[in-house]
């Protein structure tokens, strides 16, 4: 125990050496596939890259030096314990009133993300672009059903109202989860990022959603959403560029990159052991 607080300490080494060696096994393994618990495939490992990568953005910006050295291990220690600890922005809800705004509040970022699938088909190669409306085709129909209900259950949040907003958000987040799947085949590499980049913005989004939704409701009812969500987070996460996420998460509550990366990285990890 000395030797690692020994090393921890040093000026030279410090938080950062042990950060950084955090992040490249995380790397390793999540390229290994290595499963740890019931997450899933490198969903654990996500989540610790993500919380070492924060904290090493927030420790380099720090000035070199002895003094500041050692003022950024005080710094990262008290860094640490808050990613750690501070509730998810779109799992933090004291209420089901709370909550049911916040599903709101991500409504109008939805619309437009959904407006941006609907305009990226004329970005992509002619022989590209069929395949990426046939992926999409439902998207306005069923994410216009989801803002009506989660507007209708912030309204009246009943018990029914709930059940209505549960099915529709896994229902849309089904559909992302099966149009990235099928995005994936497209072969030419410019129609592929854009195809998959318009479809993640929207994932981005539903997925806060799901997680707000989540967290008011019972463990029979998440179990219940679970198993209607039958293209699991695994099987897209390829596809995911994680700085994107983080980014509009970001940009939604006003907040740093690093810490939406953490958050994001969280609700992953609690969507996954849910089963998602």
């Amino acid at each position: 125990m000395n030797s690692i607080s020994n090393v921890w300490n040093h000026p030279k080494t410090s938080a950062a050496g042990l950060l950084i060696a955090i992040v490249t096994i995380a790397s390793v393994l999540s390229q290994q596939g290595v499963t740890l618990g019931r997450a899933g495939t490198g969903t654990l490992v996500a989540l610790l890259a993500s919380v070492a990568t924060a904290l090493l953005g927030l420790l380099a910006q720090d000035p070199g030096g002895p003094s500041a050295a050692t003022n950024s291990t005080v710094k990262l220690g008290a860094w640490a314990l808050i990613a750690l600890l501070l509730p998810l922005p779109f799992m933090s809800g004291c209420s089901g009133a709370t909550v049911a705004r916040d599903i709101v509040n991500w409504t109008p970022a939805l619309e437009s993300a959904v407006a941006m699938v609907d305009s990226t088909a004329a970005l992509l190669a002619p022989p590209d672009a069929p395949i990426f409306v046939a992926a999409t085709v439902g998207f306005d129909a069923v994410s216009n059903l989801l803002v009506t209900q989660a507007k209708a259950y912030l309204a009246n949040p009943t018990a029914s109202l709930l059940s209505q907003l549960q099915a529709q958000v896994v229902i849309l987040q089904q559909q992302v989860n099966a149009s990235l799947l099928q995005t994936a085949k497209i072969s030419n590499p410019a129609s592929q990022q854009h195809a998959l980049s318009s479809i993640q913005a929207v994932g981005t989004i539903v997925s806060a959603m799901l997680a707000l939704v989540q967290s008011v409701s019972s463990k029979a009812q998440v179990a219940q959403m679970a198993a209607h969500s039958t293209i699991k987070l695994a099987a897209v996460r390829s596809y995911l560029d994680e700085a994107q996420t983080a980014t509009i998460v970001a940009d939604h509550y006003g907040e740093p990159v690093g810490l939406a990366r953490v958050q994001v990285a969280r609700a992953e990890y609690v969507e996954a052991e849910a089963g998602f």
